[in-house]
C-alpha cells in the first residue's frame, strides 16, 4: 500500500472520530438539553471532521478510485463506530456486528478487484 493511500486512510480514520463523536455523543451528554444546542455543538465537532475528510478524499483520489474511497470510508467508520458504541455509549455487542463486518469484506473485496 502506497505512502498516499496511507495517508489518506489516517484522516480517515481521524475524521470519523470527529464524525462519529458529533452525530451520536450528544445523545450521551445533552439528552436533556435543547436540540439546537446539540446541533451547533455537533456542528462545531464536523467542521474539525471536514477539516480532515476532505484533504484525505482528495489525497486518496491521486490514487484510488470514487467507489473505492466510499467503501473504505465505510468500513473505517464501522470499525470507529464500534469501539466508540461499546466503550463510550455502553451499548451491549451483538452477533449482527460481525456480519454486518463481514458484508462490508464483501464490499471490499468487489470493489478492489481487478
Amino acid at each position: 500500500m502506497s505512502a498516499t493511500v496511507l495517508k489518506c486512510i489516517g484522516l480517515l480514520i481521524l475524521s470519523n472520530v470527529f464524525m462519529t463523536f458529533a452525530w451520536y455523543s450528544h445523545l450521551k451528554e445533552l439528552q436533556h438539553k435543547p436540540w439546537y444546542l446539540a446541533a451547533a455543538l455537533s456542528w462545531g465537532i464536523a467542521l474539525f471532521e471536514y477539516m480532515m475528510q476532505v484533504p484525505a478524499n482528495r489525497i486518496g483520489y491521486r490514487e484510488l478510485t470514487l467507489p473505492q474511497l466510499k467503501i473504505i470510508q465505510e468500513v473505517i467508520t464501522l470499525s470507529v463506530f464500534i469501539p466508540f458504541m461499546l466503550y463510550y455509549m455502553k451499548q451491549p455487542l451483538r452477533w449482527d456486528f460481525l456480519w454486518a463486518g463481514l458484508c462490508l469484506c464483501g464490499a471490499v473485496y468487489f470493489i478492489f478487484r481487478r
